[in-house]
């Protein structure tokens, strides 16, 4: 995934508040690899090097959605301890908690207003279709 960022280092110093650790064989000054898990990478990119991927206007993510990235961390513990952390850390909270039972959820907007939803499942069945 590559993600267009206004600023590199504040972004890049965002992420690392919240745990996550770079790649810095794919980081320089104009894009930030951010390790998400085993084989699971985020490329953050300044929006000069971004719009060299494409023709299209980079969307201001603070007005408009573009994306809802989701991953998965453990417990929901740590789906509440990580957007603690993106809000000490300059984010805010995009929605109130979700409890669907089976899995809770939890969003946060980044420091240019991606949205990222933290989810963990309590390994419990989801409810069949024709029960929603």
């Amino acid at each position: 995934m590559n993600l267009p960022v206004k600023n590199l280092k504040r972004s890049m110093e965002f992420f690392s508040n919240l745990g996550f650790e770079y790649n810095m064989k794919f980081t320089n000054d104009s894009a930030a690899c951010m390790v998400m898990g085993k084989d699971i990478f985020a490329m953050l990119l300044d929006e000069n090097f971004f719009q060299t991927f494409t023709d299209k206007n980079i969307i201001d993510a603070g007005k408009n959605i573009e994306v809802i990235t989701c991953f998965s961390v453990d417990s929901k513990e740590q789906v509440d301890a990580l957007i603690d952390k993106a809000k000490k850390a300059g984010g805010s909270s995009a929605r109130p908690p979700t409890d669907y039972g089976f899995m809770y959820s939890r969003s946060f907007e980044d420091l240019d207003g991606h949205v990222w939803e933290v989810v963990s499942y309590s390994g419990e069945e989801p409810p069949k279709q024709e029960d929603v």
